[in-house]
């Protein structure tokens, strides 16, 4: 690297996805551009040299450059936009005041002119139709403010008297607050703003923009904006994050604005006598955001149903006049503004870093839409985000308080959810009907009331699918981590493809062997009565005990069970804290071979004969695959089930009504895509899946290096030799092979393939029905159908659930993890830290050794 220079790797041509400790630029079309910045290089010198550099169009698209930025916490980054020369100055010199060697810079190219110009100061007037016989009106303020008609009330007729409000207004106050005269102008338009807001409603799509809060965003469409043709409504996810599966690019909602229009009132900003805003909340949140932009706060002098009367904080201390005095127009929920003086005359006698009036209910209505795009959206965004949007920088509790109320907003009341519960499966089963719902409640003292304890439910296109899967099972359960506690239990299937098949869920007060027991047992009673489905999970004591339970079900021959390599092999580590020890037990579990898995128990013994010993109490045939007899097809692992435990990750937060839609529309998702995948390898007359295509065609590759000796050609025995000089016995008409690879995966192995070859047999007729792709169609195949509205769902005439006290979340703040945490949590090649003191790798500052040699 010249001295003169600085290496930047320019990425464009696709997207930038924010993680919670990392900026990465993805794309299937992304292209780099390695570039030398001079150190003196300027913004605009910059974006010329890329402009230069890149295929771009310098007349119809800009440029918006985001540098990955490291923080210095750990290994952490963030975006950091340049904007200016100071900016590239500061990415240039992370080369040196940093470990990195090299910049990397994400370009987002937008189109010139993409977006409407926005009246950002102007008062803009509209008109309505004639026959209204109303010639014009203005904007009123406020997220939800509608057009208002010109009532004439303004600061000229505005009159002092000593009279109380009127109860039909509002509630007494202090005559500072009253305005008579200007209550008698209200009740004389009361009214003419009555028809005129009837008329409103009536015109309601001529007037609101789509992009206003004001919008009905619910899940129950009015029904004047149905399609006549339609005979009914049907219900839709509460966001459409909830119908993707896969991985989503984080999505920014950088062009939200609290209202239909920029301005407050008049082009100055401030409120006008005469403004009607839709509600007393939309009156509210406009104050707060006038205040906040003015960098002043209010206090509330006087708030009911009727009336809000706001003043300057720091009225008496600097004599501000700023005032605002709102009434509610008399029969309508409107709100409008009767008495005000303004601007603020009072100055702030030094810089804050939060704002009063910045609360956790504006923090809310600003990342709602947020919320509904990415409900895993994190802490640090929110703050990041309000930061971007106002300049100030609120509390973490703060933050998620407003992302609490936003998700209550969008997915409703935790407690409320377990009483809508039964409803909402109801509901899926008046339009998807043969799935299976179990439930467990207590008793309580109070009729007709019962407490929660679990719930069970399986789709009936997951019931019908599991029987055309390998007869394998992953089970696990995992965290929730919304108001209440519990657990969320899954069972996962397993596909042709080797992809995973979600197939039941449970909610439950936790992991014991009285819920596993519940749990296997609703699965074998509601949902699958296959005999010797091999049963994969941790060996949690709960799921041991079920296992061997005859009553349940799931003891052999019925069943197998076996553990989860990985967890098997931390549990050893665990105890003995030996990583060669450990790889020496991977090793065993996946041989395939009795001879390899005894070599590598034998070189265990000689390490450690207590480890030895411990692995030996152990049945083999629970986590070594040589001694498997191929009940589990190869997998190894409960990753199919911790998969779908990370795409619910976001989720588990959430409301259980909600989890329960998001189960259903994922899955819905996950048998549409995936049929039409079927569907397209049945009309090309693909015979095996993608992934058993993919092992037989390497399989082939290799027998056609292998050396083939007849020994019986009735039996179909051969003597097989490999390119590494290894020998295998295969007979044909047993399809078997010492190697037993062909027992243990379902499909042949490259010696039976090469002595197929030599007596020109078939070697498609060695694998498994589960890996065609009839069987994979036909996993996918069965149909999920739309929800009813809810207002068509049936009447739940059952007693009414709540959930259970002892499970509730108290206290503030993020839920403290309940995650038990091991070797399995560290990841392998994590970056270690370095010392800012002695600049060496393995501790901190805080704990460093060599401080004295340092000082």
């Amino acid at each position: 690297m010249s001295a003169s220079t600085i290496p930047v790797i320019c990425y464009y041509n696709g997207q930038i996805v924010r993680t919670k400790t990392d900026v990465e630029y993805e794309g299937s079309e992304t292209r780099i551009v390695p570039l030398k910045i001079p150190i003196e290089c300027t913004f605009q010198e910059l974006i010329d040299m890329i402009y230069s550099k890149t295929i771009i169009d310098k007349r119809r698209f800009n440029l918006v450059l985001i540098c990955k930025y490291p923080l210095r916490n750990g290994n952490r980054f963030q975006p950091y936009q340049v904007r200016d020369d100071s900016s590239v100055r500061e990415m240039l010199d992370l080369v040196n005041t940093t470990t990195i060697e090299e910049i990397e810079l994400f370009i987002k190219v937008v189109r010139v002119n993409a977006q409407l110009n926005q009246c950002v100061g102007g008062h803009e007037d509209l008109f309505v139709r004639n026959h209204y016989n109303v010639a014009q009106f203005d904007y009123g303020c406020g997220p939800s403010s509608g057009p208002v008609p010109n009532t004439g009330l303004n600061a000229d007729d505005e009159h002092s008297a000593d009279e109380e409000p009127n109860d039909e207004y509002g509630e007494d106050v202090d005559d500072e607050c009253d305005g008579a005269d200007a209550d008698v102008e209200v009740d004389r338009h009361a009214s003419f703003l009555r028809a005129f807001n009837q008329a409103l409603e009536n015109e309601q799509g001529v007037y609101v923009s789509a992009q206003a809060p004001s919008c009905d965003v619910s899940n129950h469409p009015d029904d004047e904006t149905l399609d006549e043709s339609s005979p009914v409504a049907y219900h839709l996810p509460p966001t459409p994050q909830f119908q993707h599966v896969e991985n989503l690019d984080i999505a920014v909602a950088s062009c939200w604005t609290p209202w239909v229009q920029p301005t407050t009132g008049n082009s100055s900003g401030e409120f006008v006598i005469g403004q009607v805003f839709n509600s007393k909340s939309d009156l509210q949140e406009a104050a707060k955001i006038y205040s906040i932009k003015a960098h002043q706060e209010y206090v509330v002098v006087a708030s009911s149903k009727k009336l809000l009367v706001l003043r300057c904080k720091k009225a008496e201390e600097c004599h501000c006049p700023w005032k605002l005095r709102a009434m509610v127009i008399k029969d309508t929920s409107l709100f409008v503004i009767n008495k005000y003086t303004g601007p603020h005359t009072c100055v702030n006698p030094c810089l804050n870093r939060d704002h009063h009036q910045l609360d956790s209910q504006l923090v809310s209505t600003h990342i709602k839409a947020l919320i509904q795009a990415q409900f895993t959206l994190s802490t640090a965004a929110i703050q990041a985000s309000v930061m971007e949007k106002w300049g100030y920088q609120i509390s973490y509790k703060k933050a998620l308080d407003g992302k609490h109320k936003a998700i209550r907003q969008l997915f409703g009341d935790f407690s409320q959810s377990y009483t809508e519960l039964p409803r909402l499966f109801l509901g899926i089963e008046q339009s998807n009907p043969g799935g299976a719902v179990v439930w467990k409640t207590f008793e309580t003292n109070m009729p007709n009331t019962e407490i929660f304890q679990r719930v069970f439910w399986s789709f009936k296109p997951s019931i019908e699918g599991f029987q055309h899967c390998r007869p394998v099972m992953s089970i696990d359960g995992t965290h929730l981590y919304g108001k209440y506690k519990g657990k969320l239990l899954i069972a996962m299937g397993c596909d042709g493809n080797n992809q995973l098949f979600p197939l039941a869920f449970a909610i439950t007060e936790g992991e014991n062997t009285d819920s596993w027991g519940w749990f296997l047992a609703c699965i074998r009673n509601h949902v699958t009565q296959r005999p010797g489905i091999c049963v994969i999970s941790d060996r949690h004591p709960g799921i041991m005990a079920a296992m061997v339970d005859p009553h349940l079900g799931w003891a052999t021959p019925f069943a197998y069970h076996r553990i989860c390599m990985r967890h098997f092999a931390s549990n050893f580590m665990t105890r003995y804290k030996d990583k060669i020890l450990k790889n020496l037990v991977c090793r065993a579990a996946l041989a395939s071979t009795e001879r390899k898995f005894k070599k590598h128990m034998n070189t265990i013994g000689r390490i450690n004969s207590e480890a030895l010993q411990w692995l030996e109490a152990v049945p083999f045939q629970l986590w070594a695959l040589s001694h498997d007899g191929g009940r589990r097809y190869g997998l190894m692992t409960t990753n199919i089930s911790e998969v779908f435990n990370s795409v619910l990750k976001g989720a588990r937060s959430l409301p259980v009504t909600a989890l329960v839609q998001l189960t259903f529309f994922r899955l819905n998702g996950y048998f549409v895509a995936r049929r039409e995948v079927g569907a397209n390898r049945l009309a090309s007359t693909e015979q095996f899946t993608p992934y058993v295509d993919a092992q037989i065609q390497g399989r082939v590759l290799k027998a056609g290096s292998m050396e083939i000796v007849l020994y019986d050609h009735e039996k179909g025995l051969f003597h097989v030799k490999s390119r590494r000089g290894r020998t295998h016995r295969v007979t044909l008409h047993e399809k078997t092979c010492t190697c037993v690879k062909t027992l243990i995966y379902g499909f042949p192995c490259s010696h039976i393939i090469s002595a197929c070859q030599h007596r020109c047999v078939d070697f498609r007729l060695f694998v498994d029905r589960y890996y065609t792709t009839q069987s994979y169609y036909d996993t996918w195949a069965p149909l999920f159908h739309p929800i009813f509205n809810a207002d068509e769902w049936p009447l739940y005439d059952g007693t009414v659930i709540v959930p259970p006290e002892s499970m509730r979340r108290f206290g503030s703040g993020r839920p403290k993890s309940t995650r038990l945490h091991n070797e399995m949590d560290v990841r392998e090649g994590k970056t270690l830290n370095r010392c800012g003191l002695c600049k060496q790798l393995g501790h901190n500052r805080r704990c460093c050794k060599n401080i004295n040699q340092v000082q």
